[in-house]
């Protein structure tokens, strides 16, 4: 503690009063420093001490460190007579074209570079690290921390620098002169201005920590929401190899993980899905002799195959983001590293979330493009927005001469330089970088679409060319040839009307369910299986059990380039399909899910890897070996197994008991209990931890019999499509008879009518999927008079069939009320 001149300041003009002496502290140790202390640390350092002074207890772990304070920033400013030029400088600063933001920042920074530490704060400094060091002398990481950082509305993620790598007194003042510069980089100087911060207002803190050996390790972010969809129970986990410089500045593919909080709550398997990244370059330190702190290496083989953490740190990590995200009563952004010496974790930031943090939202804006194009290259999507426009395929953000706000960028990877350049273009492409990269979290905060980790799209798209960025289907993003067509819908969700009658959901791709999650609903009445089946798992499940009998030796590469990594082919399969699945019970939990087991027909089936070897040729296969006649044959029972295992795990392991089970396709009630039998013996018993199992109301022997059905099952749902065909005797896939299929055919509305009433007689919940209560209002009010439990609707019909069920209760309510008998 230091006695020195005060200064107070007024406005951008500081009045030296000599009168006034305070006591200087320069520097403060994490031990010191709360959450409240913004204002004199910076965001990051307050965080920084709040987690190392209150959540050390709870076992999360931060290295320790200190910071210089804001006081001697200003103290550094005023000693060096530097505050007045700076000022002059920046109101020089041309705001409408930024034409000379790239010389005045340089200039600014030039400025800060040639002042001198004060002894009395050089003194401080060499004092806190000889401190930290105790006895030796140890690596630091040296980062920036503005006063105005980190707030829930500007995280200004990467707009000031950081160093890595710092070893000795002398280099660590250095660092930290370089961190005082950086408060004018281009970006930072820019990003202020766009967010209507005043320059002179903010002042830096300097962070000095114990540098965690990630270099030797591995390290990334996580997200203590899903970043896209904002959607609050599940967290995303990314990680690199080396330092997590890479994974933030967008210059490999992390692996991912998504983990469920309510798991996490229960003590089960929280993994819902994780990903393998390509991590192909591996950042580490560089040899003190380079004159540089870190260099990039290419990541060995072996290690691009392997995932950069087990389950359990995946878990552990997941963990703490809980307990942080809890103490701050919000969303976080989370950085963390594994120490590649001692194999330990730690969390070396965390911020708050600023995308999402409102939280919410009654008005949803959906995208659907009109039609498709010729796909020029795709990725993680960021945001579900689709635009059109110029692509302008740049090499360095020098070449930003050439955007203007009709530009798409296409570039290999997007820095923080880049910033300066990101607002007025219409979306963004990269080759590298995952969905917690700079460039993902820029265009979130920007509100633009961008595909990231795309591996050639600098190469797949012209310069100039017109292309379409669509981010509308899922976690997958594509980049179309030509300006395609697309609309926008608004959703307001306040003015939803729900009706008593459940509306349920049907869904098939894991990828859009947290989006949806979002959409007023009672669950998912049907999630069918055979899609994750196609674009997850890929093989067919026999294939797996018995990839001897594969014959092409095409399909046998491409097995075993699938299941590399896994312990077994059988296990590949179960946990691909239970990873989807659990996507889908996730997004929608507690609310039921109901899960109908595998429904492909034969010539389906054989389009699968493998498939031609295991699926018999059929003249129609529509009414032949499908559904419930093959769990228990021997042609495809071992397949059957897997299914069952992967159901066992999402409700046993992964605690997502809100998933319920429905058998396609059951011809007679013997067939039924034949399926309860291979599923118990394969570890799914009804009603063992409150497992329900369904079938699918399709066939006329399901309504002509459903009392005997209704012993068997804890519940029917109405498949309007097959029950329909096999009412009217038309194959619904025949061009030929298409004209007469109609699911309003009095014959088809009766047997569901007689299918509702032998339900509610024997008191089995009935529901019905279909889009006809949507597209004809007329069918609704049928449903809701015959006293239908549930109807399920694909999720663009989800509102109107709400609103047409709700209509029709109403008008139902009026006519019991005019006529009570």
């Amino acid at each position: 503690m230091i006695p020195v001149i005060g200064c107070l300041p007024f406005r951008n003009y500081f009045y030296y009063l000599p009168f006034i002496r305070t006591e200087m502290t320069y520097t403060k140790k994490f031990s010191e420093i709360n959450k409240e202390d913004l204002a004199q640390v910076g965001g990051k350092n307050s965080s920084l001490g709040e987690m190392y002074t209150r959540l050390a207890s709870r076992g999360v772990r931060v290295p320790d460190g200190f910071a210089t304070t804001a006081k001697a920033f200003w103290a550094y400013l005023d000693e060096n007579r530097l505050r007045v030029p700076l000022q002059k400088l920046i109101k020089g600063l041309d705001r409408k074209q930024f034409s000379n933001l790239s010389a005045t920042g340089k200039a600014a920074r030039e400025l800060i570079h040639s002042g001198s530490f004060s002894p009395a704060f050089e003194r401080a400094i060499r004092e806190a690290y000889r401190e930290l060091c105790g006895d030796a002398v140890v690596s630091v990481a040296v980062r920036s921390s503005a006063t105005a950082e980190d707030l829930p509305h500007a995280s200004f993620a990467g707009q000031h620098e950081s160093y890595l790598n710092i070893r000795g007194e002398t280099a660590l003042l250095q660092a930290v002169k370089a961190c005082f510069a950086s408060l004018y980089t281009d970006r930072a100087i820019k990003y202020r201005e766009d967010k209507g911060f005043r320059h002179g207002d903010i002042a830096l803190s300097v962070g000095v920590q114990h540098m965690v050996r990630a270099d030797s390790g591995c390290s990334g972010v996580l997200f203590t929401i899903e970043p896209e969809s904002g959607f609050e129970k599940v967290m995303l986990l990314s990680g690199v190899w080396g330092l997590g410089e890479n994974i933030v500045q967008g210059v490999v593919t992390p692996d991912e993980y998504y983990l469920f909080k309510t798991a996490l709550d229960k003590g089960k398997y929280p993994i819902l899905q994780k990903r393998l990244g390509g991590k192909q370059k591996t950042m580490v330190y560089a040899a003190a002799s380079s004159g540089m702190a870190t260099k990039n290496i290419n990541t060995p083989g072996h290690k691009r195959r392997q995932y950069v953490l087990s389950d359990t740190e995946a878990t552990q990590l997941a963990r703490w983001g809980q307990i942080i995200e809890n103490h701050y009563g919000k969303p976080m952004d989370i950085e963390w590293a594994k120490d590649g010496k001692t194999g330990e974790l730690y969390i070396i930031q965390a911020r708050p979330e600023t995308v999402h943090r409102q939280g919410g939202k009654r008005v949803l804006v959906t995208y659907h493009l009109k039609q498709t194009g010729k796909t020029l290259a795709s990725g993680s999507a960021v945001g579900s927005k689709i635009c059109t426009g110029i692509a302008r395929v740049l090499h360095s953000p020098a070449e930003g001469v050439k955007l203007d706000p009709s530009s798409i960028i296409v570039t290999a990877n997007i820095t923080p330089d880049w910033d300066p350049l990101l607002k007025q273009v219409k979306g963004i492409v990269t080759d590298k970088g995952g969905r917690t990269s700079h460039a993902a979290i820029v265009a979130r905060e920007l509100g633009v679409p961008a595909v990231v980790g795309c591996g050639n799209a600098t190469t797949t798209i012209r310069e100039g060319e017109m292309i379409t960025i669509s981010c509308a289907q899922g976690k997958t993003g594509e980049i179309f040839e030509g300006a395609l067509p697309f609309e926008t819908r608004e959703i307001d969700f306040s003015n939803i009307r729900k009706p008593r009658t459940e509306i349920k959901m049907i869904l098939a791709d894991p990828e859009n369910a947290f989006q949806l999650a979002n959409y007023p609903n009672d669950g998912v009445g049907l999630l069918r299986m055979e899609f994750i089946i196609t674009h997850w798992v890929k093989v067919h499940p026999m294939a797996l059990v018995h990839f001897e009998k594969v014959r092409p030796v095409a399909e046998r590469k491409a097995i075993a380039a699938l299941t590399e990594g896994y312990p077994d082919r059988n296990t590949y399969f179960v946990e691909m399909l239970s990873q989807g699945i659990a996507t889908i019970a996730a997004a929608f939990y507690p609310k039921e899910v109901i899960v109908r087991l595998s429904d492909f027909k034969t010539n389906e089936y054989a389009n699968l890897i493998g498939g031609k070897d295991f699926e018999p040729m059929e003249e129609n296969p529509m009414l032949g070996f499908r559904g419930a006649s093959r769990y228990y044959s021997e042609l495809y029972s071992e397949g059957f197994a897997l299914e069952c295992a992967a159901i066992k795990r999402v409700r046993e392991t992964m605690g997502l008991d809100n998933l319920k089970v429905m058998v396609p396709f059951c011809r007679t009630p013997e067939e039924g209990r034949k399926v309860m039998g291979i599923m118990e013996k394969n570890g799914l018993k009804r009603g063992v931890d409150g497992l329900e199992v369904y079938t699918m109301v399709e066939i006329p022997s399901n309504v002509i019999l459903a009392e005997e059905f209704a012993r068997v099952f804890d519940g029917f749902s109405i498949g309007s499509n097959d029950l329909t065909q096999l009412t009217l005797g038309i194959d619904r896939d025949s061009e030929l008879m298409g004209s007469l299929f109609d699911e309003n055919d009095a014959a088809a509305r009766k047997m569901i009518s007689i299918a509702i009433k032998k339900a509610r007689k024997t008191g089995t919940k009935i529901g019905f999927c279909g889009q006809a209560p949507s597209d004809f209002p007329e069918y609704a009010s049928f449903l809701v008079q015959e006293g239908i439990n549930s109807i399920s609707f694909n999720p663009d019909a989800l509102l109107q069939g709400m609103e047409n069920t709700y209509k029709a209760e109403q008008a139902q309510a009026k006519i019991r009320l005019h006529d009570p008998i």
